[in-house]
């Protein structure tokens, strides 16, 4: 049965899509079988790996319209499949508010699909509304980007608060799978002063895999690839395997023990 990783941060620019994306595509190229939800109405993540023409989308699997597997599509990269998002998604925050069970529609939809793949990883929107409390619903796990910047952890509260709420409400069995320091720039001081502080207050929660700023990264969704795909040999494509082959390695001894 998959394992269900949501890739979440309500602040926005923090790698989120990128790690979204270049994780799943990482753990394709390791020969599991990925699912990718797009979850953000931007649709990055879609874009990104060359998607253009959704019929359906993420909208339609939130409002329960089709059947999952018309959502899902196959992708460049190997053994990664997508559901694909769409600016429609805007619309399903404010058409769920009435329904009963508005926070499982998500978890719902995904139940047929669960055996037919390794991991799924959603693509959280960068806010805390109602579809990224759907997608942590439907999370087992979650993922939170944070950037080597000024006011990194600034917001990093708010978001393990919710998460706590899900927890607490909708999903006992949520875990924090990690925290994944992004942007980093071993040149300025202020990068290495953010490692330091994010190890010092979480020291179990962070992936020793750190993401450094690279070109190759952020030329590669204007080309519709994942890093994998447009630069396999580059830092950040070498990055997103280990970081792929981390979470491997932490799920497989769990499942050992």
């Amino acid at each position: 049965m998959a394992k269900i990783i949501g890739v979440a941060n309500q602040k926005g620019g923090v790698g989120k899509t990128t790690t979204a994306v270049n994780l799943a595509a990482a753990l394709g190229v390791l020969e599991k079988k990925i699912l990718l939800i797009d979850a953000d109405p931007q649709a990055n993540a879609t874009s990104g790996l060359g998607i253009e023409d959704a019929t359906f989308s993420t909208y339609h699997l939130l409002e329960h319209s089709v059947e999952v597997e018309k959502c899902i599509q196959k992708t460049a990269s190997p053994n990664l499949d997508i559901i694909p998002s769409h600016i429609d998604l805007v619309a399903a925050e404010i058409e769920l508010v009435d329904r009963e069970n508005r926070e499982y529609m998500l978890k719902k939809a995904l139940e047929t699909i669960k055996n037919d793949y390794d991991y799924i990883i959603i693509d959280c929107a960068p806010s805390l509304g109602l579809i990224t409390v759907n997608a942590l619903t439907a999370s087992d796990s979650v993922i939170i980007p944070i950037q080597c910047e000024y006011f990194a952890l600034e917001g990093l509260g708010k978001l393990l608060n919710t998460i706590k709420n899900v927890q607490k409400i909708h999903n006992p069995d949520l875990d924090i799978e990690g925290l994944l320091l992004t942007m980093f720039d071993s040149r300025l001081r202020l990068s290495n002063q953010v490692v330091e502080e994010v190890h010092l207050h979480f020291p179990e929660m962070v992936f020793e895999t750190i993401i450094s700023r690279n070109v190759r990264l952020s030329e590669a969704p204007s080309f519709g690839e994942s890093i994998l795909n447009y630069d396999a040999e580059s830092k950040g494509a070498i990055q997103y395997l280990q970081l792929a082959e981390e979470v491997l390695l932490k799920n497989e001894n769990l499942i050992n023990n």
